[in-house]
């Protein structure tokens, strides 16, 4: 087993890689759908002793398996939001603790001290549906906060325009939280000239407005809210751990995740710094589920090991799924 000490104590490459090799064959010992994964590559765990050998189970396992990798008891179930019909991922977790610790360091890490903030969270889609693990996050980070400005809100803008308007004028800094089409539904009620708030997207219209390159879209949020440039977060419903961007579409990941791009023709190669693939995730934080995942998301490394989401695959299932199909 793993210690979780080892995990969020990370400092250098060389440290991630060991800890990494760790979790792998952790995860192959006690994944029952990770090691048939393996198995069925033809992957044996003595061979892989670098991280471009350790196989990446595809994204989708999610939504037909449970991807756990201990018999400790299911503590929370984070899914995935979804359209009538379609299959939802479901992410097991025995141990919130660990998603607790990796949310408040990597928040720390990219922001300093959560007491500093006002955090107000515009996510109508999330609060509408259980099981958010986004929804999970920002409610921890409100209470954190010890602020009773910080709050939800659904799509009371009226409110939340004056509570902006009130935070700028004592000079708080905070952070609007907000997922797409909520925040251009607000700029469609008013614009803004705020300079003690960060904006922060968490990606996606869920339909309900026409989907928008990032850099346009990064323009109208700048516009509309009179801020030099709009933050991201990325992360998913199968991880438990997020990069964020602080401006320009690119990511940083926290030292207990690391993104590497595969080839979108071989998933068993990697392209180099600067070359569009398929990002692939390794986040220690999941050492209870599955810490290697090849996502839909498309992107593109950089020589610092920051990385940008160009969008995602055009077509449904990624090349290898079919080896485990019910």
């Amino acid at each position: 087993m793993v210690n979780p000490s080892d995990i969020f104590t990370i400092s250098s490459q060389k440290q991630f890689e060991k800890t990494a090799l760790k979790v792998f064959r952790y995860q192959y010992e006690n994944n029952g759908v990770y090691r048939q994964f393996c198995d069925l590559l033809n992957v044996n765990p003595q061979d892989v002793k670098s991280l471009t050998r350790i196989p990446f189970l595809p994204i989708q396992f999610f939504k037909t398996h449970d991807v756990v990798s201990t018999s400790d008891p299911i503590q929370e179930t984070f899914t995935s939001s979804g359209t009538t019909g379609m299959a939802t991922s479901r992410h097991l977790i025995t141990d919130i603790s660990l998603y607790e610790t990796s949310y408040r360091n990597a928040f720390k890490a990219f922001y300093g001290n959560i007491e500093d903030y006002v955090i107000l969270a515009l996510l109508p889609s999330y609060l509408e549906r259980e099981g958010s693990s986004l929804i999970y996050m920002v409610e921890d980070l409100i209470q954190r906060t010890n602020n009773p400005d910080s709050g939800f809100y659904l799509f009371n803008h009226e409110q939340l325009i004056d509570k902006l308007a009130r935070l700028e004028s004592g000079q708080q800094t905070t952070i609007l939280i907000g997922v797409t089409y909520g925040l251009l539904d607000l700029l469609e009620k008013q614009s803004f000239s705020l300079n003690n708030t960060i904006i922060m997207e968490t990606g996606g219209m869920k339909g309900r407005r026409k989907e928008m390159i990032r850099e346009e879209l990064h323009k109208v949020l700048c516009d509309g809210f009179g801020v030099r440039a709009i933050h991201s977060e990325y992360g998913m419903t199968e991880l438990l751990s997020q990069a964020y961007s602080l401006g320009n579409g690119i990511f940083e990941c926290p030292p207990w995740m690391q993104v590497m791009i595969r080839d979108t023709e071989d998933a068993l190669t990697y392209v180099g710094n600067g070359k569009t693939g398929g990002i692939n995730i390794i986040d220690l934080a999941n050492i209870n589920s599955c810490s290697f995942i090849a996502t839909q998301d498309l992107g593109k490394k950089y020589p610092n090991s920051s990385f940008e989401v160009l969008g995602r695959f055009d077509h449904s299932d990624i090349r290898g799924c079919n080896l485990m199909v019910l």
